[in-house]
């Protein structure tokens, strides 16, 4: 496994299953991620005043830290919550050839596959 401090993971939640493959679509095809797995989940929250059970469409986004900012902005742009879920998770260790793939469709550095 590779030590790091570059790489990432992105969530966020959509309220539907086109919401979440149009978000990750515009992700992966901007090559501000490598990867994103959407699976359905319940959430359980407070808004305004009111707690909700409802079903939610959960994308984990793989990425290169330094793709944030792009991610956060397409995610804004794009989401139709009044307040999105966007919350980075760094990978602190993870394969070398998984991250070199990261880097190789995120436009990055030469891949690193070993």
């Amino acid at each position: 496994m590779a030590e790091t401090d570059g790489y990432g993971m992105v969530l966020t939640t959509c309220p539907t299953r086109e919401e979440a493959h149009r978000l990750a679509s515009l992700l992966v095809r901007g090559h501000v991620a490598a990867c994103v797995q959407i699976t359905e989940i319940t959430s359980c929250y407070e808004w305004k005043g009111e707690v909700n059970t409802e079903p939610e469409q959960l994308l984990i986004i793989k990425a290169r830290t330094d793709a944030y900012e792009k991610i956060e902005k397409i995610i804004s742009d794009n989401h139709s919550y009044e307040v999105p879920e966007i919350v980075r998770i760094p990978i602190d260790r993870g394969s070398a050839a998984y991250l070199g793939w990261i880097d190789e469709v995120s436009g990055q550095s030469s891949p690193r596959f070993t």
